[in-house]
């Protein structure tokens, strides 16, 4: 299946782009650092308005390809993208016209690639993947001589209204290709006559299928058809450094009959990454080094007497999510649990480390080197791990369990920072600021045998 951007498409577009040239408009710096007034890290807030940030998620590249800018969601610019200067504190709008769904920042060059709607009024209207030149936005915006928006940003390609399944996006190591969710209808036509189709799993009513996997050229903006699965896709993510792996997840809103799956962008290789049992809840999977997958399994869960007792949970009280009896048996420190890390080429499985007792390790990540594992909690303090000798420590807390979302720590390439957002600075208790925590220095001077 191939599918070109229409004239007609490319006019609106543009038209809509021209309505309020806004693209690389600056704002002041808000950058502060403090110590964490528990551990004593020193942590540097990039932002520290009450402005409602938010930072990409932790599935996904944070930092632009030089190390100098990171790309965040905010209000500042309803429905658009920004970028923060992680030296100066300087901020840049960095996308016109608005975006849906997940941004991609590229890993080898000054790029960003984002999904954009036609018509804002339509849930799954017709989606453009559109590109961003941050170089040439950055250096223009410095100058004081933006151009109009078209000049940096590109229509690579189009996926129709058909096809469109939402916003999930990822972008391949090689940076010719994005991948992304198509609508069920489209699944359906290229699944295996037979398949058996999965219900919704869990108390969210999330999970049926079918779903599936499409790429996009970015030079032609020709599609091609990877996979159909018979339950929800979500989270999809690509493997930085091997060309056309792709890893996603069966998303019901919490436990999944099997949550990580593995996929080549060619559609073979399709299967399990981390085979589970129904007394494992696996969440939050993101790809860290060449070969392996960092992800949760959880153990919030009180071990009931019997599998139907109440004591099996308690009601969600928007602090401590999953404790529903209706997920199931999962979720109990009864079994072994963690922040485990799975290899992709062996399947071998490791458990880096766990707290000692609370909800254990939700959203996880790690260093491109293997050195560092990281994680967050359900009171959203941030875990740091040496994975050559167990050591695990907590880097910082006090970002406020009442926040609006949770820290989503996220490691930069080079291993000696962490990405989160927190609450710590919000008067309301509730919005988010970008923070970047250092690995301490003790620890990165650390040799190994």
């Amino acid at each position: 299946m191939k599918m070109k951007t229409s004239l007609l498409v490319a006019v609106l577009f543009a038209t809509s782009l021209s309505a309020s040239s806004q693209i690389g408009k600056r704002f002041p710096s808000e950058r502060k650092v403090i110590k964490d007034p528990v551990t004593g890290v020193q942590l540097t807030f990039l932002t520290s308005t009450p402005t409602g940030d938010a930072k990409i998620y932790q599935t996904h590249n944070q930092w632009t390809a030089d190390g100098q800018w990171l790309i965040f969601r905010s209000g500042r610019v309803k429905g658009e993208v920004l970028a923060v200067n992680e030296k100066t504190g300087d901020q840049v709008q960095v996308t016109e016209g608005g975006y849906t769904g997940m941004l991609c920042v590229a890993r080898k060059s000054m790029k960003l690639y984002y999904m954009h709607p036609i018509d804002t009024s339509k849930r799954n209207g017709v989606l453009q993947v559109v590109e961003t030149d941050l170089a040439r936005v950055f250096a223009d915006s410095k100058a004081g001589h933006m151009q109009k928006a078209s000049v940096y940003q590109r229509v690579c390609g189009t996926i129709s209204d058909s096809l469109n399944g939402g916003g999930d996006m990822g972008l391949d190591a090689d940076e010719t290709q994005v991948y992304f969710r198509v609508s069920h209808s489209e699944a359906a036509k290229h699944l295996a006559p037979g398949t058996k189709l999965e219900s919704n799993f869990g108390p969210r009513n999330m999970g049926a299928g079918p779903s599936g996997l499409a790429g996009m050229n970015l030079t032609t903006g020709g599609i091609k058809y990877i996979v159909s699965v018979p339950f929800q896709i979500g989270h999809i993510q690509t493997n930085p450094w091997v060309p056309g792996e792709i890893v996603f997840c069966w998303e019901t809103g919490g436990k999944s009959p099997q949550r990580t799956w593995t996929v080549m962008a060619d559609g073979t290789g399709l299967r399990p990454l981390y085979p589970e049992s129904e007394y494992e809840w696996v969440t939050h999977e993101a790809v860290i080094t060449k070969d392996e997958v960092a992800m949760a399994i959880m153990g919030h869960r009180n071990i009931p007497k019997t599998i139907n007792n109440t004591t099996a949970g308690t009601a969600w009280n928007g602090v401590n999510p999953g404790q529903e009896a209706a997920w199931g048996p999962s979720g109990t420190r009864e079994k072994p649990t963690g922040l485990a890390i799975v290899n992709l080429r062996t399947r071998e499985m490791v458990i880096a480390g766990q707290t000692k007792s609370g909800s254990g390790l939700w959203h996880v990540h790690g260093s491109a080197d293997g050195r560092w594992a990281v994680g967050d909690d359900f009171s959203r303090s941030i875990y740091l791990i040496d994975r050559h000798t167990g050591e695990m420590i907590m880097l910082s807390t006090g970002h406020k369990a009442t926040a609006g979302d949770h820290p989503h720590p996220t490691m930069s390439s080079d291993g000696t920072r962490i990405e989160i957002q927190s609450a710590m600075l919000s008067a309301d208790n509730k919005s988010m600021n970008i923070c970047i925590i250092p690995v301490p220095e003790e620890w990165l001077k650390r040799k190994y045998n």
